[in-house]
């Protein structure tokens, strides 16, 4: 019988998952898939490793399963079509962990509380991520968790590099640059070394481009700057975030425009980032194949910020060895990554059209001074090794 660890990355309204089966030291892919729609019109879909959709279910209008009916789902699922595996260990993506948790943590509930009390940093994040690991505790007792955190990449950056310019009281708090997308990042610092050497043991920014985006500077594989600050709708421009805001602007609209807390959250987390700028869409896709003005405007900033955001890390880095590109823009949108490249040339970035058009892996020339690579993510891989790693002699 082959073991089965599951890896779980809970959203509002959605659960995406991966099945890896536990075999020696790197977990192997056995399926993907998702339930949406939790609280409206439930659908779930799952493939193959090869990608073949082998599952879809849909719910009826107005049905809500929410997590828990998710996961039960989930769960069920897995007994009845995966004859021969058993779940033996669940990987959870948590977004925060604060500055107690800075390594992939078996939890029980006295974890899960602590994890909870960090829900005020990530109102937006946390509590989804940690409702699967609340059902499963109940349900599953006997299964393992592993709550892996999208911060604790970051605890290695200088305390300068996380620290904000206010009293020390409110830093003490926990307000300080916690940075984000650590998974990712953590997962390109371990794939580098095979794609290019020089750029894993060297100085190398990772653009983590998404419908989140994020960029971090990486000195021999640890990070030491990030875009992202106290919360996840810091530094770039995204799909819906607006990224870096003077603070004197949220004080504009709460007193000029007479907005409160919760209004302003749903304008700069939902409303604002390339939907915002273009007023038609959050998929960089959409807008890269738009003739209109105000899309060419939001693909324009989004570039610019990426640009400048590279500037100030290679300051960080007090230098630059290397740039890569990853996740769903950074992976396949060659006319973005071309434009930030130029942008970058005098780093020392020079751009190999041929080899940017068809996604690398390298695409700047062999006489670039500075190297340029397009590196496909994969959180879920990461988070199903620390899984493996945290639960052996356990499972």
């Amino acid at each position: 019988m082959a073991d089965i660890i599951l890896v779980v990355n809970a959203g509002s309204s959605s659960i995406k998952f991966c099945g890896y089966e536990a075999v020696g030291a790197e977990p192997r892919p056995l399926l993907k898939g998702q339930v949406e729609g939790l609280f409206t019109e439930p659908h779930f879909k799952v493939a193959n490793a090869a990608g073949d959709r082998t599952e879809e279910n849909r719910w009826p209008s107005g049905t809500e399963i929410g997590h828990a009916g998710a996961i039960r789902y989930i769960a069920e699922f897995l007994r009845n079509h995966r004859e021969g595996h058993r779940l033996v260990a669940v990987g959870h993506r948590v977004v925060h962990g604060g500055l107690e948790f800075d390594a992939p943590t078996l939890v029980d509930h006295a974890v899960l509380e602590r994890l909870a009390t960090l829900v005020p940093l990530a109102p937006l994040h946390q509590p989804h991520n940690l409702a699967p690991i609340r059902v499963l505790l109940e349900a599953r007792p006997d299964v393992p968790q592993v709550a892996c955190f999208d911060t604790a990449f970051h605890r290695s950056q200088p305390e300068a590099a996380q620290a904000f310019a206010l009293p020390h009281e409110i830093t003490a708090r926990g307000v300080r640059r916690y940075g984000f997308h650590g998974l990712s990042y953590e997962y390109i610092a371990s794939t580098l070394p095979q794609v290019a050497p020089q750029a894993a043991a060297g100085r190398t920014v990772v653009a983590h481009l998404g419908n989140g985006a994020s960029m971090c500077a990486l000195k021999a594989g640890r990070s030491v700057a990030s875009t992202m600050g106290f919360t996840a709708v810091d530094g770039l421009p995204m799909g819906t975030r607006c990224g870096s805001l003077d603070p004197g602007v949220i004080l504009y609209l709460i007193d000029a425009l007479q907005m409160n807390a919760r209004t302003v959250e749903d304008l700069i987390y939902k409303r604002s980032g390339l939907l915002g700028v273009s007023g038609l869409s959050s998929d960089m896709r959409v807008l890269l194949q738009s003739d209109d003005v105000r899309a060419r405007f939001a693909v324009e900033l989004f570039i610019y910020r990426i640009a400048r955001e590279l500037g100030s890390l290679a300051a960080a880095l007090e230098g630059l060895d290397a740039l890569v590109f990853t996740a769903g823009i950074g992976e396949h949108a060659p006319l973005v990554r071309d434009r930030v490249c130029r942008l970058a040339g005098w780093l020392g970035v020079a751009l190999d059209p041929a080899a940017n058009a068809v996604d690398g892996p390298r695409i700047s020339t062999g006489e670039s001074r500075v190297s340029a690579w397009v590196v496909p993510t994969n959180e879920e891989l990461m988070i199903a090794r620390h899984t493996l790693a945290a639960t052996a002699g356990r499972i």
